[in-house]
């Protein structure tokens, strides 16, 4: 697969890397986003790339002393007794800068755990003549080693980047598919690189499905376990959280009782979960984050989100071999599954951008009651940055809608909302799909072109 978007990374790490002095670096982030090969992009022919394992500190120190005498020569034919004694050698070594490169820092750590207050001295001393990069999958422990105050390393690092998934616009480029076709694949991969390679290896998306999630032999079958390995401590507990909120208990109130724990207790792992990029708060439009009661937890990453709601249910299923019963479940609620993603992805689309004129801030849902017999919920809201006008949308994952009829509706419930005073209400449409191109209905391709 070729390599695509990371351009604002490659420009910050070769901002640092080229500057007056050597730079320390952390690049972090989920397992299966890029990080090695966004790194070995960056990286020269006379820099050093090292991958860390889980073996023992004398057994890594030899492997690492072999990657730099590739570069300097003899630099293996010594015994280094400790990683000070390394780091010496290779100053003292050192006559033009280059970097090093170690990825999987964490298991260096673990073996090792003087490593960081070592470089904490070696950086302090600004004695070091090549730049250090150290990355990792774990993001508990990458954040802990220099977000955490209480860490040797705290502060000292030049340039800290926390890789995320790839927008979706990349994606669609990868694939050259339609606009249409990627908010379906999006649904189900996510911005993750790695899942796309997997894809690209199929025909079709189902196929790629049945061979690759639902198959107990597929790459991606265990996955979520696997990324759960590093950053969770719990990962029964994890994955029973996910599996609860993937099959709509969103409330915490809901979960608690599901889980017969008490509330108080989910706040710290629900958080750590959203932390992680797995799932999200979604409160109204208008409340307070910190005060709101009405919060609702969603699992956001899609891959997760396709694997609690399908895979986990049927497990057993999957097990015995039996994909075809799975993929005609699939089948029948895919349209509906694809739905909350897409609004997910126009909710991201308006945040920020200018639509007929006005700029609109960050996007959200809505739902409450409006009288005392009715209930509404709104897919899109989001407040003109003058304060004059509301966007409000309604987003739609089928076919052949009647636009008329819908926005009549939609400007009908507007109107009801108890926050609409002295407000214009601009309407919107998201629609999968329409023939006619109108100022406020926008479509997959448009969607897209805003995130």
């Amino acid at each position: 697969m070729k390599f695509v978007n990371r351009l604002e990374e490659q420009k910050r790490l070769s901002s640092a890397l080229d500057g007056k002095t050597p730079s320390f670096v952390v690049v972090y982030g989920r397992r299966r986003l890029g990080k090695s090969t966004l790194l070995k992009k960056v990286l020269s022919h006379a820099d050093v790339y090292y991958m860390a394992d889980q073996t023992e500190r004398s057994h890594q120190i030899e492997l690492l002393a072999k990657e730099i005498g590739l570069r300097i020569e003899g630099f293996e034919r010594l015994i280094y007794p400790d990683w000070n004694a390394l780091f010496e050698a290779l100053n003292f070594r050192t006559r033009e800068r280059f970097t090093l490169c170690i990825d999987e820092f964490p298991y260096l750590v673990k073996s090792s755990p003087e490593l960081p207050a070592l470089l904490q001295k070696l950086i302090d001393a600004k004695s070091l003549s090549y730049n250090i990069i150290l990355c990792g999958s774990s993001q508990q422990l990458m954040q802990g080693l220099v977000l955490d105050a209480t860490s040797p390393l705290y502060g000292r690092a030049d340039q800290i980047l926390k890789l995320s998934p790839i927008p979706i616009k990349y994606f669609q480029e990868v694939l050259d598919c339609s606009a249409q076709e990627a908010i379906e694949e999006y649904a189900v991969w996510g911005g993750v690189p790695r899942y796309w390679e997997i894809r690209q290896q199929s025909d079709s998306l189902k196929e790629a499905i049945e061979n690759n999630i639902l198959n107990a032999q597929g790459l991606l079958f265990d996955e979520p376990y696997r990324l759960f390995i590093d950053d969770m401590r719990d990962i029964v507990q994890a994955s029973t959280l996910l599996s609860f909120i993937g099959n709509g208990v969103n409330r915490i109130s809901e979960i608690a009782t599901r889980t017969n724990k008490p509330a108080t207790s989910l706040s710290g792992p629900l958080d750590k979960l959203i932390t992680l990029g797995y799932i999200q708060r979604e409160i109204p439009f208008g409340d307070s984050a910190r005060n709101s009661k009405k919060g609702l937890y969603k699992i956001s990453d899609p891959y997760m989100d396709f694997y609690f709601r399908f895979v986990v249910p049927n497990r057993s299923l999957i097990e015995l071999g039996r994909t075809d019963t799975v993929m005609e479940e699939v089948a029948g609620r895919f349209n509906a599954y694809v739905s909350w993603h897409w609004e997910n992805l126009c909710r991201k689309a308006i945040s920020g951008q200018i639509l007929m004129g006005k700029r609109y801030g960050l996007a959200s849902r809505w739902w409450g009651n409006v009288s005392r017999d009715e209930h509404m919920e709104i897919d899109v809201i989001a407040e003109s940055t003058d304060g004059k006008c509301l966007l409000i949308g309604e987003c739609k994952w089928s076919e052949n809608e009647n636009t008329r009829h819908l926005l009549q509706q939609l400007t009908e419930k507007a109107n009801k909302l108890p926050f609409v005073a002295n407000k214009k209400i601009v309407p919107v449409l998201f629609l999968k799909n329409n023939k006619k191109s109108e100022e406020n209905i926008l479509q997959p391709t448009q969607v897209i072109e805003m995130l």
